[in-house]
């Protein structure tokens, strides 16, 4: 009866172990505090769809390594979806076709005050961080007799995708030099299709607006005879008093083979989320995208400007509650 009895309580405390492995115990769940870690836990949804931008571009570059960390991490079916970039990626967000986007600042802010291209405020989008600087590359031939900005005038240029967010800033930025689209020969083209008609002659000046270095215009420079256009400090800053998402900046001396930096405007890229996701959630893909910040960085250098230190600043969109957690936690 007694060696019934011990055979009972081993067979029972061999099955406490095995739950005790597999996680079933209540110590191996609960930190304590009575919130996810965020990290070793699955999501509520199944799916996050990244809208990023044209295939050769940062927006999609990066965001491709980050919806595979994503899909490696909490099993989910994460993936991008190649888009016209800021414009189309917001409306997509207000459209609850996709769940994260990468845009421009200056296109969140003016969905989310209703202005411009939007025709109401929307309260669809909050913001994760404030991610890098977007730099205006305006290209040209060296033999386009194309020097400063004012040169553009009567020119064919390509402005970027059509309502994409390179194409808003290009035009915000001709305005602001006293050059409408009645002063120019427009082609909507994206950074692929611009690179080519450069290179055949059918358009004399792009504007490629992204993260450094742009990879069409990176492999343009190394075929062809290429000058870079800048933009006056002054000029930006005095745009920058209506507009102000944009920033003087330099992109540096040996980017594109040039020998000295050249002076431009800069807008900060946001990092845009569905309103309506959790608060759970939201605070999980945050803190997985700043835990792996060397990995995209290793996808792309424009990762490289993205910092915890600089992700609240600039925000032009409201910061999603998750978001907000995961950094008071820091």
């Amino acid at each position: 009866m007694k060696q019934k009895k011990l055979s009972v309580f081993m067979m029972s405390a061999a099955a406490t172990l095995v739950l005790a492995a597999c996680g079933g115990g209540e110590e191996s769940s609960d930190s304590g505090s009575g919130e996810s870690d965020g990290s070793s836990e699955g999501l509520e949804t199944n799916i996050v769809t990244i809208a990023t931008g044209g295939a050769s571009g940062p927006y999609n570059i990066i965001g491709t390594t980050l919806a595979d960390t994503y899909s490696k991490t909490y099993d989910i079916n994460s993936r991008t979806q190649t888009t016209g970039a800021s414009v189309e990626n917001v409306n997509l967000i207000k459209e609850d076709k996709i769940e994260m986007a990468f845009t421009m600042s200056d296109v969140v802010s003016q969905a989310v005050e209703g202005t411009e291209g939007f025709e109401e405020p929307t309260d669809k989008i909050s913001q994760i961080a404030a991610l890098y600087p977007n730099y205006v590359q305006i290209v040209t031939t060296a033999d386009s007799g194309i020097e400063t900005f004012e040169d553009l005038r009567g020119k064919r240029i390509a402005v970027g995708d059509q309502n994409s967010g390179v194409e808003v800033n290009a035009r915000t930025l001709l305005e602001g030099h006293g050059i409408t689209y009645d002063d120019i020969e427009v082609d909507y083209l994206g950074y692929a299709e611009a690179a080519d008609g450069l290179r055949a002659g059918q358009i004399d000046a792009a504007f490629l607006t992204s993260g450094l270095p742009n990879a069409s215009l990176l492999e343009l420079s190394q075929s062809l005879d290429i000058r870079m256009v800048s933009i006056d400090p002054a000029d930006v800053e005095s745009i920058a008093e209506d507009k102000s998402y944009f920033v003087a900046l330099e992109i540096p001396a040996g980017t594109y083979g040039n020998e000295e930096a050249i002076p431009t405007a800069a807008i900060m890229n946001a990092l845009i989320v569905q309103s309506d996701m959790s608060e759970d959630d939201v605070y999980k893909l945050t803190k997985t995208f700043f835990e792996n910040l060397d990995t995209l960085e290793n996808s792309h250098q424009a990762a490289s400007d993205i910092s915890l230190e600089a992700a609240q600043e600039g925000l032009v969109a409201p910061l999603h509650p998750g978001a907000e957690r995961y950094y008071s936690e820091q």
